[in-house]
């Protein structure tokens, strides 16, 4: 099952700043609901362990994410894929832009795209979106509150 969600959020720091946290395994750990463990293994890549539930189905993903066409401190492409046994797999990629904002702040746009098998993909289009919203506003929460807003 495929799915995309497209959204902006305003964030309360410089694109400076943004840019390092959002690049901060620690920051990224706190940020990410369910994240149970978050690696830097080189530059470029993460080593993660996520715990999810999405309706009666519970799973802890066990994936990589990678960063491309890295355009430092605008964008990046972010390329992950995890496996969460026996409740399926999960993959897919963003792209992630910032923006300075007049007056201070930085606007954080993304665009993702993801594949989703297994029992996940099982509960319907209309339960996994609700869920991957719901997700990725609390990330977003998140990771406002650890950059000192929110």
């Amino acid at each position: 099952m495929a799915m995309t969600m497209t959204g902006e959020f305003m964030l309360p720091a410089d694109k400076a700043t943004v840019w390092a946290r959002l690049n901060d395994a620690a920051t990224l750990q706190a940020a990410i609901p369910g994240c149970e463990s978050l690696e830097k293994t080189s530059d470029t890549e993460f080593a993660a362990v996520v715990k999810v539930k999405i309706g009666p189905v519970s799973a802890r993903f066990k994936g990589k994410v990678r960063l491309t066409d890295i355009d430092a401190p605008n964008s990046y492409r972010i390329v992950g894929e995890g496996e969460g046994g026996v409740a399926g797999f999960a993959k897919g990629g963003a792209t992630v832009r910032l923006a300075e904002v007049e007056g201070g702040g930085t606007r954080l746009g993304y665009e993702v795209e993801a594949q989703v098998g297994g029992k996940i993909a099982q509960l319907g289009a209309r339960l996994v979106d609700g869920t991957a919203k719901k997700l990725a506003a609390e990330f977003f929460d998140n990771f406002a509150k650890a950059l000192g807003g929110g």
